[in-house]
């Protein structure tokens, strides 16, 4: 195979601007052009962080902290790193959903749980069952998914919302350059939303989803993925592109 089997293809990166910069050096790597459209931005929760700050001051009183995301497992590392060093008997485990959730971490908070499948419904397979307490971080609006799972697996679970995702709306030039492209790749489902309020249901050629909570978000409102990656990470959706738009060479 050619070391740049994506030559010639433009794919679109719809990550927040300050987030592209992996994916778009993944794409560079097997010889694609990023075409980078951000078209979300991560931002705080509505109260600036209090009601985190406040659980993440209390976790002493847990017996698990669960992140579902990049996004939120920066925001909780600090105080996580911070509480591990103050008591180093410290009896809270940290679960993860997924490899890159667990990268955000860092090597200080790092999880003592992780789901090889990188989801909620991967989670509740490999996590316990209760009793004691869970702190859920998650992102305003996650699906109810996890939280009800750990639930009816005996868990007393307090949820706190780490960040926000809003909408940003491209230029022109990006907009008309993002239509030209050979493929589109979204990682997560409010890029997919954010999308549709763009350009509707027009899109590239070729479309690729991370993972299935983003193409649940997707078949909502009528945006059709082709292929969803089996890897649910930056990297599966950059094989997912090599598999099937790759010069073989």
């Amino acid at each position: 195979m050619s070391s740049t089997p994506l030559a010639g293809r433009r794919v679109v990166v719809t990550r927040a601007a300050d987030q592209a910069g992996d994916l778009a050096a993944l794409l560079r790597e097997v010889g694609a052009e990023p075409v980078i459209v951000p078209l979300i931005e991560i931002v705080a929760p509505a109260d600036d962080g209090r009601a985190l700050d406040a659980s993440l001051s209390q976790l002493d009183t847990y017996d698990w902290l669960v992140v579902t995301s990049p996004n939120g497992a920066k925001r909780v590392a600090e105080a996580l790193t911070s509480a591990r060093a103050a008591s180093p008997t410290l009896g809270l485990r940290v679960a993860a959903v997924g490899s890159s959730t667990s990268a955000a971490l860092g090597g200080t908070a790092a999880p003592d749980l992780v789901a090889a499948r990188q989801s909620a419904e991967g989670l509740l397979e490999v996590f316990a069952d209760g009793p004691g307490r869970v702190l859920v971080a998650q992102a305003e609006g996650a699906r109810p998914t996890l939280v009800e799972g750990l639930i009816a697996r005996g868990w007393a679970v307090d949820v706190v919302v780490a960040y926000r995702t809003i909408s940003t709306r491209p230029s022109r030039g990006d907009m008309l350059r993002a239509l030209a492209a050979d493929a589109v790749l979204f990682a997560s489902g409010s890029a997919v939303v954010a999308w549709h309020e763009v350009f509707g249901t027009s899109t590239p050629p070729f479309v690729v989803g991370i993972g299935p909570s983003t193409a649940m978000a997707a078949d909502k409102i009528g945006l059709k993925i082709d292929v969803v990656a089996t890897d649910h990470s930056l990297g599966g959706m950059v094989k997912c592109l090599l598999t099937y738009l790759g010069d073989s060479d």
